[in-house]
């Protein structure tokens, strides 16, 4: 280690102003920071907030999305070797991809119930996504911070991981690439970068491909990682997720059911699926995003960021209230023709990115609410929204996406008219 750090030494004046590669300092300032704590300190009369810096506090993020990470992969090859089964027991071939060929060459099968087939298949999926999406966003962090003089913000880490777990296991790796990149551009740098967007750029970026790749973001065909030979011709295999599920219920499907819920295993299994059950869904072992399905890795993840003050209870207990209060009226309300508002209001929490959205997305430090307050305000609009959005728009029955992204451009106006309450109320205790 002493030998890196003294190579490292030897090639600070390189790019230091002045240098030979004074442009690309962003880039050795980074490799720095990543490996070794910076040796700077500050002189003179100081105030120092707090010590957790903002490397420090992305580190944490990224450990507290471990479990979703491992359940991205674990789930996407459990989902994948399941179809796969199914497939070979309907007498159709599986297609041979690149996939299956690092897959073959690992000498594993396609077994569900084998934990190590399901993890690696899985990581054959996750991985290329993830390394596409930190290259092309990296690259774009990089220029802006050689363009703008300054160190690249460690804010990119996170980004960089929350993105590829939002993303459906087969999404072409070009798709990925612009995405992020739009992401990072249009979310973030052309606002000044990390500290002033008021959009979450990992959300800006999934919403940019929900609406210009539509076919390849939604439907039922995207959510399972299998492929088969049917006619000489490679297809898919189908795999709506629960939510799709009932949002293509139709009136005349309502009628034997006490509840639209309780369709769901009928339709999953005449489709040949498997069935989706409330604690399936609440362990994440269902189709869905990568990383968003696992409500238990969410709440260890919660967890986390909790236990270090880097992510608000008030804003995840704000969205988990204004879910369930909205869910519950809808729910006493009914409807004989909209399957979603007679959906229970705990089937809500476990159904599509809620948990995920929630925890990570929602808590975002720079384009939530800072006030405390407001924090309470901001997360009830993002459930109640969620909810509305689930139920009253059949063409997004996901919701907690779109209503995140409401939530942040409505953040800055919560935070103002809380401080007004404020100074207005210290007016009048004071005006004697």
């Amino acid at each position: 280690m002493k030998f890196l750090r003294n190579t490292l030494d030897k090639l600070h004046p390189l790019f230091d102003k002045g240098g030979k590669f004074e442009k690309l300092y962003p880039l050795y300032e980074a490799a720095d920071t990543f490996l070794y704590t910076p040796g700077e300190v500050t002189k003179g009369q100081t105030h120092v907030r707090d010590a957790l810096d903002l490397k420090r506090m992305m580190i944490m993020v990224v450990v507290a999305l471990i479990p979703c990470v491992f359940m991205a992969m674990w789930n996407t090859g459990y989902q994948a070797n399941l179809a796969i089964e199914s497939l070979q027991d309907a007498g159709l071939e599986p297609a041979f991809d690149w996939h299956e060929s690092i897959h073959a060459a690992l000498g594993l099968g396609h077994d569900p119930g084998s934990f190590l087939d399901n993890l690696v298949y899985g990581a054959v999926f996750f991985l290329p996504v993830y390394i596409v999406c930190m290259a092309a966003g990296g690259t774009c962090e990089v220029i802006f911070s050689i363009i703008r003089g300054h160190e690249v913000n460690e804010g990119f880490l996170v980004s960089g991981l929350l993105f590829p777990l939002t993303l459906p296991p087969d999404i072409p790796l070009w798709q990925v690439a612009i995405g992020i990149m739009f992401g990072v551009v249009i979310g973030k740098e052309i606002f000044g970068g990390t500290g002033r967007n008021f959009l979450n750029p990992a959300l800006t970026a999934r919403a940019f491909l929900y609406f210009a790749y539509a076919g390849q973001i939604s439907g039922d065909k995207v959510w399972t990682a299998a492929k088969y030979v049917a006619d000489g011709k490679v297809d898919g295999y189908s795999g709506a997720t629960a939510l799709g599920q009932l949002g293509q219920l139709k009136p005349a499907d309502m009628a034997s059911y006490t509840n639209p819920t309780e369709s769901l295993q009928q339709i999953a299994t005449t489709g040949g699926e498997q069935t989706v059950s409330w604690l399936s869904s609440f362990l994440g072992t269902i189709p869905g995003s990568m990383g968003e399905t696992s409500v238990v890795a969410c709440m260890i993840g919660a967890a986390v960021l909790i236990a270090t003050g880097i992510g608000s209870w008030r804003i995840m207990a704000g969205v988990c209230v204004g879910a369930l209060a909205f869910s519950s009226l809808l729910y006493i309300i009914g409807s004989e023709t909209n399957p979603m508002f007679q959906v229970p209001p705990w089937w809500h929490f476990v159904l599509g990115g809620f948990a995920f959205g929630t925890v990570f997305m929602a808590t975002d430090p720079v384009s939530a609410s800072m006030t405390e307050t407001g924090k309470w305000f901001y997360g009830g609009l993002i459930g109640a929204m969620t909810i509305l959005i689930r139920a009253i728009n059949p063409a997004f029955p996901e919701g907690i996406m779109l209503a995140i992204l409401f939530g942040n451009v409505f953040a800055p106006l919560i935070d103002y008219f809380v401080v007004q309450a404020n100074i207005k109320r210290r007016a009048a205790r004071y005006a004697a």
